[in-house]
């Protein structure tokens, strides 16, 4: 069974950055995608940034382009997503997720991460 870890939430002022990671238990061809997503409290889970192992331009949701990066070690079997000038509405249980191939329906994917808290101050 494939375990997903999350690290990195926590509290930080409008303005900050936040630096999620999330562990896998391996990196095959069940987890060739790694995404992002996030849930505010009382709203569906949405998604943030995806990419995969193998390479190619990674995906955003409209609302963080410019703001998060999503990158990945192979090696460590590690993909981290550097959340910069974090706004209140960044608020949201954020979870690592995995599947066999690209898409932004959580619906669709197969692993998750247990999620990590992160809560934008104004």
């Amino acid at each position: 069974q494939v375990q997903l870890v999350e690290s990195g939430g926590g509290l930080v002022q409008a303005g900050g950055s936040l630096r999620l990671s999330c562990a896998a238990s391996e990196r095959t061809w069940r987890t060739a995608v790694m995404g992002w997503f996030r849930q505010p409290s009382g709203k569906e889970r949405e998604f943030v940034a995806g990419i995969m192992w193998s390479g190619g331009s990674p995906d955003y949701a409209d609302s963080v382009k410019g703001r998060f990066t999503i990158s990945g070690d192979s090696a460590k079997m590690t993909v981290y997503l550097q959340m910069n000038s974090l706004k209140p509405e960044d608020t949201a249980v954020y979870y690592c997720a995995s599947r066999w191939a690209t898409s932004p329906n959580p619906k669709e994917y197969h692993y998750w991460g247990q999620g990590t808290q992160v809560t934008v101050s104004s």
